[in-house]
């Protein structure tokens, strides 16, 4: 059963970090523009972000194991359709695909998880569960850069599918079905998920369409708010909400993921476009743009489990302030990454202090969101928490490269110079995220308790009409 979740879950997260390192070469091969490039990472992130916590209550409904089969059969097709995409097009269309499958099956693979293991074990079996989906994501730059640079980029994809059948086999034999008994003929969100959804691509397409007549960008900006609006309205009057709004009268709860939307932001926007500058305007191959984030992962890996004990002795507000200040130092040294510097002396310095940065503060910052809710909220309050995560690469993705000036890579993937072009803009695009984290600094260090963080969440945090 560990298998099937970490394999199921696993191999989810790789294809949020693995198709970074491919998309120059799909630029070149499909013809796809820079706006193209960004909804090819978008797509993804649009549709796991804003359904991801649908997509639990449905597994609690319906039956974890079979959501988790479902799920993991319409990841499979759609990503061997990425794998034989003709056009841009084609392969954004299937990535929106595979980003719904993704969010029936990734909360779900630790839902089942808790509901099976014995108390005493399910400690240890989620540690494992995160661990081992933690490496398939720092394996994804690697995996896809060597693919790319050994074959072909649509392997990136297709790489899934014997991944996902070795899961869904071992699920249907060995998996017992599991539902929570209090979700029985409860009614799922489907209007919060679809606002949601639909708020999120219309507040992002005008960020990324920035050639779309002005009259429609604004009018997209406006359905995003009314949508908004109406989202908010919606989980506010119906009886099952998808999200809870009473978990925001916690002010820690919330500043925790005003953190997190800052920090992933800059975290999301800054691998983005440092992999593909370093393979379009450096001359990098795939595999050495993966391999170039790689202290990032070692520190991660490192300091993760000694931030996030000290966190728990002391509180996590000076690992989450240092941290994000850290990490944002890091950022601004990678404004010096430019055609003709080495790695040793311009991308290595700026990842590593980076990755010091990250190591700080992720452990505190993944168990802080938890805490404060309490035991009995956590579940929902960690698919929040992540759900934030995955928002904030799909808005800043879309929208640093607008602030940083950044338009144009070259239409065939080549590299492009000039206004607007990635290598002028990308020390701005640096700067930017670096603000971010400045951002998420300065939240965590006027808006937190210095002290242990302990549940505060007032009564009545399930979202309903009281809230």
């Amino acid at each position: 059963m560990l298998a099937a979740a970490v394999l199921g879950s696993g191999v989810a997260f790789l294809d949020s970090t693995v198709v970074t390192v491919a998309l120059p070469t799909i630029a070149e091969d499909l013809g796809a523009s820079f706006s193209q490039l960004q909804w090819i990472s978008n797509a993804y992130l649009l549709t796991l972000g804003s359904l991801v916590l649908v997509g639990g209550a449905m597994g609690d409904r319906f039956g974890r194991r079979r959501l988790f089969v479902a799920g993991l059969a319409l990841f499979t097709l759609a990503s061997l359709a990425c794998g034989l995409a003709p056009s841009a097009e084609f392969l954004i269309a299937a990535r929106a695909v595979q980003g719904v499958g993704a969010a029936m099956l990734t909360p779900v693979s630790l839902g089942m998880l808790q509901a099976v293991y014995r108390n005493e074990d399910t400690g240890r079996a989620v540690g494992l569960w995160s661990g081992l989906s933690g490496v398939s994501t720092a394996a994804g730059p690697f995996l896809g850069g060597w693919l790319v640079d050994a074959a072909t980029w649509r392997l990136v994809f297709v790489i899934n599918v014997p991944i996902a059948g070795a899961a869904i086999a071992i699920a249907v034999r060995h998996i017992p079905e599991t539902r929570d008994p209090g979700a029985q003929g409860r009614p799922v969100d489907v209007l919060g998920g679809a606002l949601v959804t639909f708020a999120l691509a219309a507040l992002v397409w005008p960020l990324i369409e920035q050639d779309a007549a002005n009259g429609v960008r604004v009018a997209s900006l406006l359905a995003s708010a009314v949508a908004f609006v109406a989202f908010v309205l919606t989980e506010r009057r119906v009886e099952y909400p998808m999200l809870p709004l009473g978990l925001f009268r916690s002010r820690p709860f919330t500043v925790l993921n005003l953190y997190t939307l800052a920090l992933y932001g800059a975290l999301s926007a800054t691998l983005f476009l440092l992999t593909v500058h370093l393979q379009v305007n450096l001359g990098y191959s795939a595999l050495l743009a993966g391999v170039s984030s790689l202290p990032i992962t070692v520190l991660l890996l490192m300091m993760s489990p000694r931030a996030g004990a000290r966190s728990g002795r002391s509180g996590p507000w000076p690992l989450l302030v240092w941290g994000a200040s850290i990490a944002g130092l890091g950022l601004l040294l990678l404004t010096r990454v430019e055609p003709g510097v080495s790695y040793l002396t311009a991308v290595f310095p700026g990842v590593l202090v980076f990755g010091v940065g990250l190591g700080l503060l992720v452990a505190p910052l993944t168990s802080s969101a938890l805490a404060v809710v309490g035991a009995d909220r956590a579940g929902i309050a960690s698919g929040v928490n992540n759900a934030v995560a995955r928002v904030a690469g799909l808005l800043a993705v879309a929208g640093v490269p607008v602030v940083a000036g950044i338009s144009v890579l070259g239409s065939d993937g080549s590299a492009a110079t000039g206004p607007g072009s990635l290598a002028d803009g990308f020390a701005a695009a640096m700067v930017v995220c670096a603000l971010l984290c400045l951002v998420s600094a300065v939240v965590a260090a006027l808006a937190l308790p210095r002290g242990v963080l302990t549940p505060v969440l007032a009564a009545g945090a399930d979202g309903g009409e009281d809230s």
